[in-house]
């Protein structure tokens, strides 16, 4: 792209900067979560049985001890020696248990192969109890499983996979046995945490809590809590009152910062990321980001609607300034620029990512970037 089209997407750029920016809001229930409400994780071991031959090996000795420990408590008493099958595999069970989940409701879980089985698929999981980390039982899982793939062997080839085998779910296959207690009866106060923690966030919210219940009810306790006392109109109303609060839209605030992915190639930055005043050359390529630049549009041009005589006007100015040159690789930026402006910039003159982030690097070793720079 030559210099006349780069230097009309910076005049359309300092134009957009005159408008104001007002990032979305959000809902409160999006921003945070409540005090005590959260998944529990349970876990379990078990067998899934009735393998086409693709279960654990005789290595695998805790699958062996556990079927004949399970036949035993099915009054089938068998010697561990005389044990040799391939149509078990022993797994490992995960599940998450929701909030206020009740006696009876069904929970999805997932099946780990723990020993060297080649596939899960077309195997059943025996009733396997799933504990917490107070190693007491809150579910019961059991049922068919479902890997999602398949594996097909011979023909000219060696054969062929689809998907991971050894990882299986169970859709509700687990039966929830033991509730875990949570109330908000005659609680006088609410604590909201937010999953980012952020103290201009966190003073919003605090702001808007106040203003919708019309007092000083809320209070910021650090840069990611805030205590609510729940008022005198909401007693015995808490899950109201919390329907309420959560619905609350807040604007959130967050540090400027990039990240950066060298092994694919990947960037990822905020809109609130500054380049201050530079100049940088990388290979062929000059970019200057500077307040003293010569005047491209009018000063009564900034904040307006673009207009047909605008685009005209900016047009010949250009023109003018930049001349016939159509390979010239030189970016002019005004001072303050967004990152974002920066990288399309650089972007339509093709530079690679891996350039960028090359470049990204040097600019903030030299101070010029205004934010956090992550590598990952």
């Amino acid at each position: 792209m030559n210099t006349f089209y780069l230097t009309l997407i910076s005049c359309f750029t300092a134009l957009c900067l005159g408008l104001p920016s007002q990032a979305d809001a959000v809902r409160l229930k999006d921003l945070a979560s409540i005090e005590g409400v959260r998944n529990n994780q349970l876990i379990g071991y078990g067998l899934v049985v009735g393998l086409n031959g693709t279960g654990d090996g005789n290595k695998a000795a805790f699958t062996t001890q556990g079927l004949v420990n399970m036949l035993k408590n099915m009054g089938i008493p068998v010697n561990e020696s005389d044990v040799s099958v391939s149509n078990v595999a022993g797994v490992m069970i995960t599940a998450n248990l929701p909030p206020f989940a009740k006696a009876g409701q069904t929970i999805d879980v997932t099946l780990s192969s723990l020993g060297d089985a080649s596939s899960l698929q077309g195997g059943t999981l025996i009733a396997t109890p799933l504990k917490g980390l107070d190693e007491k039982i809150y579910a019961l899982a059991q049922g068919p499983v479902s890997i999602g793939g398949f594996a097909v062997r011979g023909g000219q080839t060696d054969g062929a996979q689809s998907n991971h085998l050894t990882v299986a779910r169970i859709p509700g296959g687990a039966s929830v046995e033991k509730e875990v207690s949570v109330s908000f009866a005659e609680k006088e106060s609410i604590n909201l945490s937010l999953k980012s923690p952020d103290f201009t966030t966190v003073s919003r919210m605090q702001n808007v809590i106040d203003a919708y219940l019309g007092g000083s009810y809320a209070t910021a306790l650090d840069g990611s809590t805030v205590t609510i006392k729940i008022p005198n109109t909401f007693k015995n109303r808490e899950i109201g009152f919390l329907a309420a609060i959560e619905n609350l839209e807040i604007t959130p605030d967050s540090i400027a910062k990039v990240v950066l992915d060298e092994r694919t190639g990947t960037i990822v930055m905020g809109e609130n990321v500054r380049v201050s005043d530079l100049a940088l050359a990388h290979g062929n390529l000059s970019v200057q980001v500077s307040a003293k630049q010569e005047e491209m549009i009018s000063g009564d041009m900034v904040g307006q609607i673009i207009t047909d005589d605008m685009v005209r006007k900016m047009t010949d100015g250009i023109t003018s300034q930049g001349g016939d040159s159509k390979d010239g690789r030189l970016i002019n930026l005004s001072s303050g620029v967004t990152l974002g402006e920066l990288v399309r910039a650089l972007n339509s003159v093709g530079v690679s990512p891996k350039d960028l982030i090359a470049i990204f690097q040097t600019i903030k070793a030299s101070g010029a970037l205004q934010a956090d720079l992550e590598i990952i």
